[in-house]
C-alpha cells in the first residue's frame, strides 16, 4: 500500500514539472526563484527601518526615565581634555648644593632633549608624560645624593680602588706569563690575551668573571640595562618604578644614553694614551728613550708607522733648497731619519720572521761582558741582591749576611762612641751602660755567625775566631773587632771559585748587567783596585745596629715577670706623650694599661706602663724577625686603619692582646729563646716606648730567607703587609710597585729595603700627619666644589655648548699607532733615575712598559672599568648585596661555565675514592 502511494506521488509530481516546463520554458525556475527572494529582502529591509526607528524612540525614553545625569561621565573627562594644562612646578634642588645642582640640571634638560622630546613631539604635544619622567630622573639624584653624602668613601679611595687596579694587574701580567709559556703556538696575540685573560680572572675571582660584558655588545647593554633597572627600583618610589613605560624610558636613557657611551671612552686605549700624554705634557721626549722603545717594540703595527712618518718627513727635507750653515742641520736631520728607517726595518725583519732574540741569553752565551768589581756589587743595591740569590744558591749566604753585618755593626758602633764621648764632655757618664750595649750587641754577631753553635756558620780560620772570642771575653769592643775576620772573609768571596768568580758565569750575573743598564755599555765607573764605598748602613741592605734597643736586664733565670691589660683609657693625639700626660692634638687612640710585676728571689716590683697597639705592633715585627720560630706561634690581633676607636672593637682588642702577651711570658716561651727576656723587659718596662721596630731587628738580614706568600691566583686584598697597612701612602706605592715590578717574585731583602726607604722618604716629606692629609683629600675630592666641577666636565664632554656631541670619528690606524709610541716613550722618559738605582733599569723598564701594553687592550680597560663601578655601587648601597647581584649577572659567562667543570672534574675522582 506504502508503495503503491510512493509511486503515486513521484508519478504526479514528475508529470508537473514536465508540464511547467513545456508551459513556460527551462528558464521560468530562475525567474521563480529570483521572485520569491526579491519578496523575502523587501520584508527584511522593511522589518529593520520600522525596527530601528522604534527602538531610538524607546530608548529615549529609557534614558530619561531610568538612567541617572552623566554631567560627571565622559563629557566631564572631554572638557577636562580641552582645558589648557595647568604649569606644574619642578622643585630644582638636587642635592642641597647649588653649585652641583645647577649643572645637574641642565644635564637633565639636554637628555630629556636629545633622546626623548625629538620624537616625542612628533606624537603628541602634552608636556605631562616629560614632566613625569624628569621627576622621576630628579627624585633618583635626590635619592642617590642622600645616599652619597652617609657613605664614608675613605676606604673606596684608600684601599679598594688600589686593590683592585692592583689584582687588575696581577691578572694581566700571569695572562703575559702563560702566553708567553706557549710560545709560538698562538694565532693572534691579541686575542689569545684576551681569551687568557679571563681565564686568569676566573682563576683568581673564583665567584666570578666579566668576560661577556667585555666582549659582546649585546650582552653588555642587557647588563647595563639590568643594572639600571636595578638602581631605579632602589632610588625610585614604587608607583613611579611600577610604571613600565616611563621606567623603561628612563632606563634606555641611563644606560644607552649615559653609562655606555662613557664607558665605551674610558675603555678606548687611543683615548687613555692621548690623556697620558696631555698628563705629562710638560715633559720632553728624549731620543734616546724614542729609539729604545722602538728596538724594545713588539708591534710591527707600530714600527710601520714610524717608519712611514720618517719617510714623510725625509722626503720633505730632501725637497729643501737650503745653503749655508742649514744644510749641515738637514744633514744630521736626515742621518738620524735614516738610522730610524734602518732600525724599524730591521725590528720589522725580525718580528716577522720569528727570530726574536732574548738580549740577556744573548750576552750570557757569547756577549763579552764588563766585570763589576765586588766591592761594588757590595755597595750597590741592585747588584747587591742578585749576588745574594746566588750566594743562597751556592750554600755561601752565611759569609755575605757576615760581611754586611759586621759593616752595620762598625757604623752603629762608632756612631754610640761618638754619643758617649759627646756626652762625657757635658758632663754625663754612661760609659758602662754604652759599653756593655757594645758588647752585647759583638756577642750576638759571634753568636750567630762564628760560635760552634752557629748554623750556618762562616768556616774562617781557627785561629782567627779564637783570637776574636779572646778579645771579647777580656777587652771593651771597639767598631774594629770583627775588621781580621770581616776582610779575610771578603777575600774568601773574592778568590773562591764557588762564590764571585763563578757569579760572573752565572747568568744572573748577565740580568744584574741589565738592570745596571751596562749590557749596551761595556764600562763601569770604578775601579778594580778595590777602593770603593764602604756600606755605611743605610737601606741598602747592611745592619744597622740599634744599641738603645737592647737592655740591660739581669740574666738570672730566678726572675719572674708577669703582665696583663688591666684597663683602656683613650689620649689625644701627642706623639711625645707618656702615660697619660697628653695634649691636645684633635685626635685620638687608645692606650692600653699593662700592669706589670716583677719577682725575684730578693724584691718584688709592681709598675704600670700604657702602649698603644702600634707599640705592640713595633714590637712583634721586631720579636718575629729577630726568633723567626715566633712567627708561627704569636698571632698579634689584626689591624683596622678606619674606626678603630669602637667600644666593642676595643674590647675585643684588649682581650686578644690579653691572650698575646700571656702567650708571651709562658715560662716555656722564655726557656726556648732566652734573648727574648731582653726585648719584653724593655717593651713592659714604666718608660716611652722607643719605636721604629729597632734597627738591629729590621736591618738584620735573616740566613734563610722568609717566603712570602704569594699564591699563582689570589686577589690583592688588604693588607698586603701588617707593617704598612695603617701607613695608606706607604701601602699604596708598596702594593703597586710590588704588583707594577713585580716585586715579590724577587727577593725579599730588596722588597724590605725599598719599604724601607719609601718610609724615610714619606716621613720625610710629610711627618707623621701624612694619613691625616689623605683623609683630608678624600673629603676635599668628595667636596661640592670638586663634584660639581666633575659634573660640568661630563656636561662639556658630551654637550659642548649645549649641543649633542656627535660621534668622534676612529682616528687612523698610524696615528694611533704613533700616539702609542709617543706615550710609551714619555712614560719611560719621566721614570726618575733614582727608581732605576733602586730596582733596577730592565725591571723598571719592564714593568712600566706592561703597564702600558695593559691599556691597550678595549676589553680588558672595560674590565677595570667595570669592577671600579660594580666596588663603588657595593659601597655606595652596603645593604642591597650588590656582590650576589653582580654575580648573578656575570653567572651565564663561558669562562665560569668552563671553570665549574674544569673543578668539577678535578674534584669527582677524590669523592669516588671517599
Amino acid at each position: 500500500m506504502l508503495a503503491e502511494t510512493s509511486l503515486s506521488i513521484w508519478g504526479w509530481g514528475s508529470l508537473g514539472v514536465v508540464l511547467f516546463l513545456v508551459t513556460f520554458g527551462p528558464f521560468a525556475i530562475f525567474y521563480f526563484a529570483f521572485y520569491i527572494l526579491c519578496f523575502v529582502g523587501g520584508g527584511f529591509v522593511v522589518t529593520l527601518l520600522f525596527g530601528k526607528s522604534n527602538s531610538e524612540k524607546y530608548l529615549e525614553q529609557c534614558e530619561h526615565s531610568f538612567l541617572p545625569c552623566t554631567s560627571v561621565g565622559i563629557p566631564k573627562c572631554i572638557e577636562e581634555m580641552k582645558r589648557e594644562a595647568r604649569p606644574i612646578k619642578i622643585d630644582r634642588r638636587l642635592t642641597g648644593a647649588n653649585i652641583i645642582d645647577e649643572p645637574l640640571q641642565q644635564v637633565i634638560q639636554f637628555s630629556l632633549r636629545d633622546y626623548v622630546q625629538y620624537w616625542y613631539y612628533t606624537l603628541s604635544d602634552d608636556e605631562s608624560f616629560l614632566l613625569e619622567i624628569r621627576q622621576a630622573l630628579q627624585y633618583a639624584l635626590v635619592q642617590f645624593s642622600a645616599r652619597s653624602k652617609e657613605t664614608d668613601w675613605q676606604p673606596y679611595f684608600t684601599t679598594r680602588l688600589v686593590d683592585d687596579f692592583g689584582t687588575h694587574l696581577r691578572v694581566f701580567r700571569k695572562a703575559q706569563q702563560r702566553i708567553a709559556e706557549k710560545g709560538d703556538q698562538m694565532k693572534d696575540q691579541a686575542e689569545e690575551l684576551v681569551d687568557t685573560f679571563f681565564e686568569v680572572e676566573v682563576e683568581m675571582e673564583k665567584e666570578v668573571c666579566r668576560d661577556l660584558v667585555c666582549t659582546s655588545p649585546k650582552d653588555e647593554e642587557g647588563f647595563l640595562r639590568d643594572l639600571c633597572e636595578v638602581l631605579l627600583y632602589i632610588l625610585l618610589p614604587p608607583g613611579d618604578f611600577q610604571n613600565k613605560i616611563m621606567r623603561y624610558f628612563v632606563r634606555e636613557i641611563l644606560s644607552r644614553g649615559i653609562l655606555l657611551p662613557l664607558i665605551n671612552q674610558l675603555s678606548d686605549p687611543d683615548y687613555i694614551n692621548q690623556y697620558v700624554i696631555w698628563m705629562i705634557r710638560d715633559s720632553n721626549c728624549n731620543y734616546e728613550a724614542f729609539m729604545n722603545i722602538i728596538k724594545l717594540s713588539d708591534n710591527i703595527g707600530e714600527l710601520e708607522a714610524v717608519k712611514d712618518k720618517a719617510s714623510e718627513e725625509l722626503q720633505y727635507l730632501r725637497s729643501l733648497d737650503t745653503a749655508g750653515d742649514d744644510i749641515n742641520t738637514i744633514k744630521n736631520q736626515i742621518n738620524s731619519l735614516l738610522y730610524v728607517i734602518k732600525v724599524c726595518d730591521s725590528r720589522i725583519q725580525r718580528l716577522q720572521s720569528g727570530k726574536e732574540i732574548d738580549t740577556v741569553k744573548l750576552a750570557a752565551n757569547f756577549g763579552k761582558l764588563c766585570t763589576v768589581p765586588l766591592d761594588h756589587i757590595l755597595v750597590d743595591n741592585v747588584a747587591l741582591q742578585f749576588f745574594m740569590d746566588y750566594m743562597q744558591q751556592t750554600g755561601g749566604q752565611a759569609h755575605l749576611f757576615f760581611w754586611m753585618t759586621v759593616e752595620g755593626y762598625r757604623v752603629t758602633a762608632q756612631q754610640q762612641l761618638e754619643v758617649l764621648q759627646s756626652r762625657q764632655k757635658d758632663g754625663k757618664h754612661q760609659t758602662n751602660q754604652t759599653k756593655g750595649l757594645l758588647r752585647a750587641a759583638a756577642f750576638g754577631v759571634y753568636e750567630q755567625y762564628l760560635s760552634e753553635k752557629a748554623s750556618p756558620r762562616v768556616n774562617i780560620d781557627d785561629n782567627l775566631v779564637a783570637k776574636l772570642a779572646e778579645t771579647l771575653n777580656h777587652e771593651d769592643p771597639t767598631p774594629e773587632i770583627f775588621d781580621d775576620i770581616q776582610r779575610k772573609v771578603y777575600e774568601l768571596m773574592l778568590r773562591d771559585e764557588r762564590f764571585y768568580p763563578s757569579f760572573k758565569q752565572n747568568v744572573l750575573y748577565v740580568r744584574m748587567l741589565a738592570e745596571l743598564d751596562m749590557l749596551k755599555d761595556p764600562s763601569f765607573r770604578g775601579s778594580d783596585d778595590g777602593e770603593g764605598e764602604s756600606f755605611n748602613g743605610s737601606p741598602t741592605g747592611s745592619i744597622n745596629l740599634s744599641l738603645d734597643d737592647l737592655s740591660n736586664v739581669p740574666s738570672d733565670e730566678t726572675v719572674q715577670l708577669h703582665a696583663y691589660i688591666s684597663d683602656t683609657v683613650y689620649a689625644d693625639y701627642d706623639p711625645y706623650a707618656v702615660a697619660g700626660v697628653c695634649n691636645d692634638h684633635g685626635k685620638t687612640y687608645a692606650l692600653y694599661a699593662i700592669t706589670v710585676h716583677r719577682r725575684n728571689a730578693n724584691s718584688e716590683e709592681t709598675w704600670k706602663t700604657y702602649r698603644r697597639y702600634s707599640d705592640f705592633h713595633d714590637f712583634h715585627m721586631r720579636i718575629t724577625e729577630q726568633f723567626e720560630n715566633l712567627a708561627n706561634i704569636l698571632k698579634l690581633p689584626g689591624k683596622k686603619t678606619f674606626n678603630n676607636m669602637d667600644r666593642e672593637f676595643l674590647e675585643k682588642r684588649k682581650k686578644d692582646l690579653n691572650a698575646y702577651l700571656q702567650l708571651l711570658l709562658n715560662p716555656e716561651m722564655m726557656k726556648a729563646s732566652p734573648a727574648l727576656a731582653h726585648y719584653v723587659y724593655d717593651f713592659l718596662e714604666n718608660k716611652a716606648y722607643s719605636k721604629g721596630k729597632g734597627d738591629f731587628a729590621r736591618k738584620v738580614p735573616p740566613l734563610i730567607q722568609k717566603t712570602y706568600s704569594d699564591p699563582d691566583h689570589c686577589r690583592v686584598a688588604a693588607p698586603i703587609d701588617d707593617n704598612v697597612d695603617d701607613n695608606i701612602p706607604l701601602r699604596v706605592m708598596l702594593l703597586l710597585m710590588d704588583e707594577v715590578f713585580d716585586l715579590k717574585e724577587r727577593n725579599q731583602w730588596l722588597r724590605r729595603n725599598i719599604k724601607n726607604l719609601l718610609q724615610q722618604l714619606i716621613r720625610a716629606t710629610y711627618g707623621d700627619t701624612i694619613n691625616r692629609k689623605i683623609v683630608d683629600h678624600v673629603d676635599w675630592m668628595t667636596s661640592p666644589e670638586q663634584v660639581a666641577d666633575a659634573v660640568k666636565r661630563f656636561r662639556d664632554a658630551f654637550w659642548p655648548n649645549g649641543i649633542l656631541a656627535e660621534t668622534v670619528p676612529r682616528r687612523d690606524k698610524a696615528i694611533r699607532m704613533r700616539t702609542r709610541v709617543a706615550g710609551k716613550t714619555k712614560l719611560l722618559e719621566v721614570m726618575p733615575d733614582e727608581l732605576k738605582h733602586i730596582i733596577g733599569a730592565e725591571t723598571t723598564r719592564k714593568g712600566i712598559l706592561r703597564v702600558f701594553e695593559m691599556f691597550q687592550h678595549t676589553q680588558l680597560n672595560k674590565r677595570m672599568v667595570y669592577v671600579f663601578l660594580e666596588r663603588f655601587l657595593e659601597t655606595l648601597f652596603p645593604q642591597n648585596k650588590f656582590h650576589e647581584l653582580f654575580n648573578k649577572l656575570h653567572s651565564r659567562s663561558k669562562q665560569m661555565q668552563r671553570y665549574k667543570q674544569r673543578l668539577h672534574s678535578t674534584q669527582a675522582p677524590s669523592l669516588q675514592k671517599r
